[in-house]
């Protein structure tokens, strides 16, 4: 039985189908079809229900699917073990946010090539919320307070945020002072959201309301340094137009929770050397360089 088919079969399964699969190993469908059918015929069963959406395990694939995952583990864990010490070889599947990906993370990502020449990065930047599951994605690199799920999620740094506004929003139109007053400002926002706040110890929750939303946190920086409301940004996007007065932080003493900066990843018994380098990698770019996170020494 070929280990490859059986790491196939898995991709698959945990996709949910063949496509999303194919762009996670870096092959054409036709390969990953072909590899299934060769493991359907070898085991005398069907493993996979095709379906217009993708694809559904069968019973039998469900309870194969266990035993081919740890086989799998196994063997990329012996794989691992005979390489030369610190090589790094396959191909890593990063989604980042758009908002800061290409020039915070970009270059941890560089530095991560740079070191393993034999390693083969692919990195997709969107500010949308990637299924990494279902779109093949290895891990994802996000930022905030994650919601729950049961994804695997490994802090690699701290992220800081505060409410800003610009010198002429809060000369036409005041500085709130509390949560309360926020309801009759102009918020800058991604959706329709709540805002979180600390008062003290505890956590307030706001509902703002705005008329200029964007999908992206530079899109609202801009935005709040036109004047056009208050925005909930993190430091790591607006310390430079703080330091140069473009923007001014209005309600400190509700400040938003510290958040997080994570390498999220689908569940699994193994984690692959690639993704403790990338944590590693990321930990030590964002500790060598707290500036350009927005992060105080």
């Amino acid at each position: 039985m070929d280990i490859e088919d059986l790491q196939t079969f898995v991709a698959v399964a945990d996709a949910g189908g063949i496509s999303a699969a194919a762009r996670r190993l870096g092959l054409s469908k036709s390969i990953v079809s072909r590899r299934l059918f060769r493991l359907e015929a070898e085991l005398g069963a069907q493993l996979l229900a095709r379906t217009t959406r993708g694809a559904a395990l069968t019973e039998a694939g469900a309870t194969f699917r266990d035993h081919a995952a740890r086989v799998s583990a196994e063997m990329d864990m012996a794989r691992e073990a005979i390489l030369p010490s610190g090589e790094l070889r396959g191909r890593l599947r990063i989604a980042a946010p758009l908002s800061f990906g290409p020039t915070h993370v970009a270059p941890a990502l560089a530095e991560m090539a740079r070191r393993h020449p034999h390693l083969q990065l692919d990195a997709s930047y969107s500010d949308r919320f990637v299924d990494i599951i279902g779109e093949g994605f290895d891990c994802a690199i996000r930022v905030g307070l994650l919601p729950d799920s049961n994804l695997i999620a490994k802090r690699v740094g701290p992220i800081f945020g505060k409410l800003l506004a610009s010198p002429d929003y809060i000369e036409r139109h005041g500085a709130p002072k509390t949560p309360e007053d926020l309801v009759s400002h102009e918020a800058l926002m991604q959706e329709t959201e709540i805002w979180r706040l600390m008062n003290g110890d505890k956590v307030v929750s706001v509902q703002p309301q705005g008329r200029f939303k964007a999908d992206n946190g530079l899109a609202l920086t801009a935005a709040a340094v036109a004047g056009l409301g208050i925005a909930n940004l993190p430091d790591c996007l607006t310390h430079r137009y703080v330091a140069s007065g473009a923007l001014v932080p209005v309600m400190t003493d509700y400040p938003p929770p510290n958040a997080g900066i994570y390498v999220v990843r689908p569940p699994g018994q193994h984690l692959a050397r690639k993704l403790r380098v990338l944590t590693d990698v990321l930990s030590e770019y964002i500790r060598k360089n707290p500036e350009h996170w927005g992060i105080e020494r």
